[in-house]
């Protein structure tokens, strides 16, 4: 189980947080390279609201290609099983690092476009199938700290691409079309490792009718003595079931049966993309400034954000339970931007006060990655049975994907305009997505699926 959780995680939600960190570590490089480019073809400088423009398109078009790959990917792991989409999703990596290799050497920065908007597609897949497949194969009493698998891979992708991105290694300017060609490895790692495990043995009983094959795929993520329980837990969502089909996206939105369910993921994934997280690594280089770090070291100090969120994946506790850990971060993300607010505020009357602000970006990074940061994730699988889990994920990944971009486009003009105040804005938003979720979700730790179901029955079909 614990490498399948790895076999998936290095080519799904790696590949998301390490396309989003390595873009930094190359800007200027690619500001000379589109500045060269236009004069060897139009023999005249680009304006620099172009250059600015162009620069934006490269940056942001890895959301689109992720929207899109999130609307495909609850289809692709319907059609060709979890297993099987992840495997085709590998190449789609392999071409859009091609295309980013290639396009400095060939001068066309088109490619280098085109191989942003496939590795966002890429990513997209991934961060919708990857959970599913984990939240599939794991047994009721593990799912939780196998699902941090989607967070730790996540968070090691960020950190990864902040330690190959250092101008010591590729992110220097004669090495950079390799570093964003360098998705390709994760892609083989996946292509190599995968095809050694079984493909997801809900999928196989109850969309697939493979009774066999099934059981054969228990016997090797649980053992032959053990299978048996999880095999009987399967059946009676089979049978619960009664044959039903994999629901698409609208029908979601049509059935009452899951009407609060669907409400809790768009709740819980808005939040956790406008929660203030962007706005935390966007101050950090700042602080950082402010508490007397040099320039040339604030690269480095910047690694420790990428290590703090990836080390609380990893430690995170999750024997509390689900309810108790996100409600929690949320808190305890609002105190903190209250803190941050007050320090950034007051900066310059205390020497100490700067250091107030380092702890309190790393405390509201770790806070992120107890809560909003591992659980979103673990919550969107547990809430729905095999029917509308497909479907659910693909609702969540285009609100993810949705608030992402609108959060990269509105994000600079909301700090231009109430500077350090911004932070007020995410204590609101935490405050209110940790009311509703205290008013809303059930403790979902050691539940079925069907049992999970049945707590949600009463709001979604009154007390009757």
């Amino acid at each position: 189980l614990f490498l399948a959780v790895c076999a998936v995680g290095i080519g799904g939600t790696f590949q998301y947080g390490y396309n989003v960190s390595i873009i930094n570590a190359p800007t200027q490089h690619i500001h000379r390279f589109l500045n060269e480019t236009w004069a060897s073809r139009f023999h005249k400088e680009l304006n620099p609201d172009l250059l600015t423009f162009l620069w934006s398109v490269i940056a942001s078009i890895f959301s689109l290609g992720g929207l899109c790959g999130a609307l495909m990917g609850g289809s692709m792991a319907i059609r060709l099983g979890r297993k099987g989409a992840l495997l085709m999703n590998n190449i789609i990596a392999l071409l859009a690092s091609i295309l980013m290799g290639i396009s400095f050497p060939t001068g066309l920065f088109e490619l280098l476009i085109a191989g942003r908007f496939l590795i966002g597609i890429n990513s997209g897949i991934g961060i919708c199938v990857q959970p599913l497949y984990i939240g599939e194969v794991a047994p009721k009493h593990l799912r939780g700290g196998m699902a941090m698998g989607t967070s730790i891979f996540l968070t090691g992708g960020i950190l990864t691409g902040q330690i190959i991105g250092l101008r010591e290694l590729l992110g220097g300017e004669t090495y950079w079309p390799l570093l964003l060609s360098s998705s390709c490895f994760p892609a083989f790692a996946q292509l190599l490792f995968l095809p050694w495990f079984p493909e997801s043995p809900r999928y196989l009983l109850i969309d697939k009718g493979d009774e066999l094959s099934c059981a054969k795929a228990l016997k090797r993520f649980h053992g032959s003595s053990e299978y048996q329980r999880e095999m009987e837990d399967i059946q009676r969502e089979c049978f619960a079931l009664d044959g039903e089909k994999p629901k698409k996206p609208w029908q979601l939105f049509a059935d009452r049966g899951v009407r609060w369910q669907l409400i809790t993921v768009i709740v819980m994934t808005m939040g956790q993309q406008l929660s203030g997280i962007n706005a935390i690594y966007f101050y950090a280089t700042y602080i950082f400034e402010q508490a007397g770090i040099s320039a040339v070291k604030i690269p480095y100090a910047t690694l420790g954000t990428g290590a703090c969120e990836c080390l609380t994946a990893l430690t995170c506790v999750n024997h509390v339970g689900r309810r108790c850990l996100i409600i929690g971060g949320y808190l305890l993300m609002t105190l903190w931007s209250i803190v941050l607010t007050f320090s950034l505020t007051y900066q310059e009357l205390y020497s100490w006060v700067p250091y107030v602000s380092m702890v309190s970006l790393f405390a509201f990074i770790l806070s992120f990655g107890l809560g909003p940061g591992g659980i979103t994730n673990t919550m969107t699988a547990e809430l729905f049975i095999q029917s509308s889990r497909p479907a659910a994920y693909m609702i969540g990944g285009t609100i993810s994907w949705i608030s992402f971009f609108a959060i990269g486009m509105l994000f600079p003009f909301i700090v231009n305009g109430l500077k350090q105040y911004c932070f007020l804005v995410f204590v609101l938003e935490c405050a209110i997505v940790a009311a509703f979720l205290f008013l809303v979700i059930p403790e979902t730790k050691n539940k079925s699926f069907l049992e999970i179901k049945k707590e949600f029955h009463r709001l979604n079909f009154g007390r009757n």
